[in-house]
């Protein structure tokens, strides 16, 4: 038998590193961070483990400790000290992430990015103001003209804080077009947005909705999260979207939608963001305490696939559990 073509020859150790097509780094990685202006200690998420809600005295600490893996960026995301219908504390100049923000930019150099949504500040769970109607009728739920001006109002008071890098993450037509506007008309023209341009309405979100106390009062979100039948319409959001400004687009679960990933990644030069969501991230702890899976060879294969697919930035809990590694 003749085999001229054998492919493992670049197989063993010594080539197998310089052929390797794809490469994961720390530099990679963003870290949620969550902080609570509700409390006065660091709180475990139970279903998220090795993640706490950290109390506004802490978060400097909190955000030190992601650095000192080699993770050099974090997202922030807040649970605030009281919520209404219209999630007003979302936009006050002593809300709870404008505060850290303030913290962590004086005394780190993390990079900074913020959440820009209303569903943690709102008494009824839900991304925005609610039509007129609703809850009683469940098929109105959010505003979403009425919903842009103060998404807008968010943008702003975050980059005034300190923020780098705000996340509009509603799904709202034009949330894009407004933050781009509120935060140049601001003077915050070097302040990026990261669109969440494919976010669906996954059932991987659980652990995330007890981490930042998000969840829904009433209904769901697939009025304005994507279906997770449709691929096409998600070339048409994020089209959108580069359109009104934005600087990076994110899908969002990640591993449910890889082919969604490498869609954009092909579509546009865009730096494309994955998010590898909480429930991606509990479903692995869960098989690891099992004795199922070996956790941090699982999550590394887990986050390699996401910039195997074409993401050049990933959101993820694992970011400090694998830094060290990587």
């Amino acid at each position: 038998m003749n085999l001229t073509h054998r492919p493992r020859r670049l197989r063993t150790d010594g080539v197998r590193p310089l052929v390797r097509e794809t490469e994961l780094s720390a530099s990679d990685l963003i870290t949620p961070v969550f902080v609570d202006a509700t409390i006065d200690e660091r709180v475990a998420i139970q279903s998220m483990p090795g993640h706490e809600r950290v109390p506004l005295d802490e978060i400097v600490n909190r955000v030190e400790e992601v650095r000192e893996t080699g993770v050099e960026a974090i997202m922030l995301f807040g649970i605030p000290q009281s919520k209404d219908p219209d999630g007003s504390r979302a936009w006050a100049e002593d809300g709870v992430i404008q505060e850290a923000t303030r913290r962590i930019t004086a005394e780190t150099d993390a990079y900074v990015m913020t959440d820009i949504c209303l569903c943690e500040y709102t008494d009824h769970g839900h991304c925005g103001p609610l039509e007129e109607g609703a809850p009683e009728h469940a098929h109105m739920t959010v505003d979403n003209d009425a919903t842009l001006p103060l998404l807008q109002k968010i943008a702003v008071s975050h980059a005034e804080a300190g923020a780098e890098m705000v996340a509009p993450s509603g799904m709202m037509d034009g949330m894009v077009g407004a933050i781009r506007e509120g935060l140049d008309e601001a003077g915050h023209t070097d302040v990026s947005i990261m669109a969440y341009s494919a976010k669906y309405q996954s059932a991987f979100y659980g652990p995330f909705r007890d981490a930042a106390d998000g969840a829904p009062s009433f209904g769901d979100r697939r009025h304005y999260q994507m279906d997770p039948a449709n691929k096409r319409e998600a070339l048409r959001e994020a089209t959108l979207d580069a359109e009104q400004g934005a600087d990076i687009l994110m899908v969002k679960p990640a591993l449910p939608y890889l082919d969604i990933v490498s869609d954009l990644r092909r579509e546009f030069d865009h730096p494309i963001a994955a998010y590898n969501v909480s429930g991606e991230y509990a479903m692995l702890h869960a098989a690891a305490e099992k004795g199922w899976l070996n956790l941090e060879a699982v999550a590394y294969e887990s986050l390699l696939s996401v910039k195997r697919a074409g993401a050049d930035l990933i959101l993820t809990y694992f970011a400090e559990d694998l830094a060290d590694r990587l």
